[in-house]
């Protein structure tokens, strides 16, 4: 039994000419009582009728297939082309035209949910920066219309209001930079300049940087069993310095008082290096974690906001990892602490 909806062109011809053929050959037939005319007209007129209803036919699919095309592609053919669309085109069915239509369909629906997830991300970052941008430029506007007023007559108020300017204008610096290094990363603009070296000595090193802030809430690094011997990684060193500064300063920040900044590195079987930075501190809520490394997205707006920052840091570390072409992750649990775990190259 034929499968109308996969018959191609040729198919669809011969069926229509042998069925009018047959009728006006049984009509010869019945007229001449001759089979051998009867035979000759059902010949005749197949061959006749074969030869328009596949001419007509091809022209007929073939104009709807190209408007299609024209509708659905982005790319406008050559000459060349065209006549090899007219010569291939006719033969598919048009069952593969319409899944090819639908694949395009669902494609386009896909694009435009992206599209608006993208735009609703945009709205947010733009209305982020807004805040982060005005916060310490109202802050500064504010203490110098004060000073302007007449505080400056007065030397320790003028003083204290001097130093609260200069914080804010250290803070915009901040998000500035911290805003250009994400520019330079996205835009491929940031190189990479890996080298061999000891991660275990970058930690010390970072941590030692921020002790002062660490010795405020009474945190202490600890190195987890099993990663105390060295492991050299093949990495930007200044780069995974940032990514760890940064860490590392969200561990402090968010750590309870006289808590644990914990370090730990493993070799997986793909042999890259697991690098592991947590803290026992107050966790991220579950419906966070996959939005977490977007740029200014706030997990708890006021509590982030009294600990400072650009909100800009760990967006900075998962371009870097991205960089290096590798990934990274993050475990939490609210009121047990969160985890930031991401892989690096083994040494050359």
């Amino acid at each position: 039994m034929f499968q109308n909806k996969n018959l191609k062109p040729s198919e669809i011809a011969a069926i229509n000419a042998f069925a009018i053929s047959l009728l006006v050959g049984v009509f010869a037939l019945w007229i001449t009582r001759q089979w051998s005319t009867a035979l000759l007209s059902f010949l005749i007129l197949f061959w006749i009728s074969y030869g328009l209803i596949l001419y007509f036919t091809n022209r007929f699919i073939y104009s709807r297939i190209k408007l299609i095309y024209k509708l659905i592609s982005q790319t406008k053919a050559t000459k060349r082309e065209e006549l090899f669309y007219k010569s291939v085109l006719p033969e598919k069915g048009l069952e593969e035209v319409s899944k090819e239509v639908s694949d395009w369909a669902e494609q386009k629906k896909d694009e435009v949910a992206r599209l608006q997830q993208n735009e609703q991300y945009r709205k947010e970052f733009l209305q982020n920066l807004s805040h982060e941008l005005k916060t310490p430029i109202f802050a500064i506007q504010g203490y110098v219309d004060t000073l302007l007023s007449g505080a400056m007559e007065k030397e320790e108020l003028a003083k204290k209001f001097l130093n609260n300017t200069s914080r804010n204008i250290d803070r915009l610096v901040s998000l500035v930079d911290d805003l250009d290094e994400i520019s330079k990363l996205e835009s491929g603009e940031q190189k990479l300049y890996k080298t061999n070296f000891i991660i275990q000595e970058l930690i010390h090193e970072v941590y030692e940087t921020l002790s002062l802030k660490a010795s405020e809430k009474e945190i202490r690094l600890t190195i987890k069993k099993g990663s105390e011997s060295p492991l050299t990684v093949n990495a930007d060193k200044e780069k995974i310095r940032m990514v760890l500064t940064n860490l590392v300063d969200n561990a402090i920040k968010y750590g309870k008082q006289g808590g644990h900044v914990f370090f730990s590195s493993y070799e997986t079987d793909d042999g890259d290096i697991l690098i592991e930075i947590s803290d026992d501190g107050h966790g991220i809520a579950e419906e966070h974690l996959t939005r977490i490394f977007e740029r200014f997205y706030r997990t708890d707006l006021a509590r982030t906001r009294k600990v400072g920052g650009s909100g800009l840091g760990l967006a900075i570390c998962k371009h870097i990892i991205d960089a290096h072409e590798k990934i990274i992750r993050v475990r939490s649990t609210i009121d047990v602490g969160t985890t930031f775990g991401f892989l690096l190259d083994r040494k050359k």
